[in-house]
């Protein structure tokens, strides 16, 4: 395995944004070589005694264990943190955790809501802070994603991209992705639910230099003309709960059906960051069908995750 080079050591990960193409290119390639040797089950101890630690205000399944996992596929030891347990839920300042973890752990991984929480918590550490979830941006399931288009198709460049239903934190990271990453994206949403206008602005000026096209439509069957990719999440997230009868009205005719399918190209895979509520954005038999890539996808969150603590931990 090629050796690690250390220019990227101390970078925070908090937005796809913040990173270039080029970075996030070096991130999904080092990927794609720990995922050939965990297969063959050859060990990749670049991180030997680091501590991961990290944060959680939401629950999760594929964060929580990819994360945990991986650092200790690498070596570390991973330290879960309910933010429950921590002086954080008893009125600690972020600056003031930020300081102190800073000299326990080498890196932290925080999921949370609020987005400014993760950047006054990256301003306030002297170690890298990896954005694990937050109501504006999702940055790590979109390493996962387009990982996986990339080992799917063979390519990123040129990708005809359609994500379906809410432009949520999924959504505006993955759109920053695609056209960091040169590949045409089109989101088809129902009116009020575009995505982050922050996000919009970061997707348009990254698509001037790779020449990505970058649409937000209201029509589905738009989007899903001569598609190669086809992404949706869930219409209810959590915090959402009150809402959810609203938005399945609004959201209705925005999931993944066969109709639409049968508008992409033959080949299209169809991808979901999961937990997936079948019968509403997507249904069982797609999920587990043939042209589901959403398996490899999830897996991919470990891969990429691995991949990144490597680059970023000193």
């Amino acid at each position: 395995m090629s050796a690690v080079a250390d220019d990227l050591k101390g970078r925070d990960f908090t937005r796809v944004a913040d990173w270039s193409g080029d970075e996030l290119v070096r991130v999904l390639d080092l990927a794609d070589e720990l995922k050939r040797a965990h297969a063959a089950g050859e060990e990749r101890r670049l991180l030997p005694g680091r501590t991961l630690g990290m944060i959680f205000q939401k629950p999760s399944t594929r964060t929580r264990v990819s994360f945990e996992a991986g650092i200790w596929q690498l070596g570390g030891v991973g330290l879960y943190l309910s933010a429950s347990d921590l002086q954080l839920g008893r009125g600690e300042t972020i600056k003031d955790t930020g300081l102190v973890l800073s000299r326990y752990l080498d890196a932290i991984m925080i999921r949370t809501f609020a987005q400014a929480d993760v950047d006054e918590l990256a301003r306030n550490t002297e170690i890298p802070v990896i954005n694990g979830l937050t109501d504006q941006a999702h940055p790590c399931q979109a390493l996962a994603d387009v990982m996986t288009i990339r080992e799917r198709l063979g390519r990123l460049e040129g990708v005809r991209l359609a994500y379906l239903g809410d432009g949520n934190n999924v959504c505006a990271s993955l759109m920053v992705a695609a056209a960091k990453l040169g590949m045409h994206f089109t989101a088809a949403v129902p009116p009020g639910y575009e995505p982050d206008a922050g996000a919009l602005d970061a997707a348009h000026t990254a698509a001037e230099d790779t020449g990505a096209a970058v649409r937000v439509v209201h029509d589905a069957r738009e989007a899903a003309e001569g598609a190669e990719v086809f992404y949706t999440d869930v219409w209810t997230s959590m915090g959402q709960e009150e809402e959810r009868e609203r938005r399945l009205r609004d959201l209705a005719g925005y999931g993944v059906t066969d109709e639409l399918l049968a508008l992409g190209e033959e080949d299209a895979i169809v991808l979901h960051c999961l937990p997936a509520h079948y019968g509403e954005e997507i249904s069982e038999a797609i999920a587990h069908g043939p042209q589901s890539a959403i398996w490899d996808e999830a897996e991919n969150r470990l891969h990429s995750q691995k991949a990144l603590l490597a680059l970023v931990v000193r």
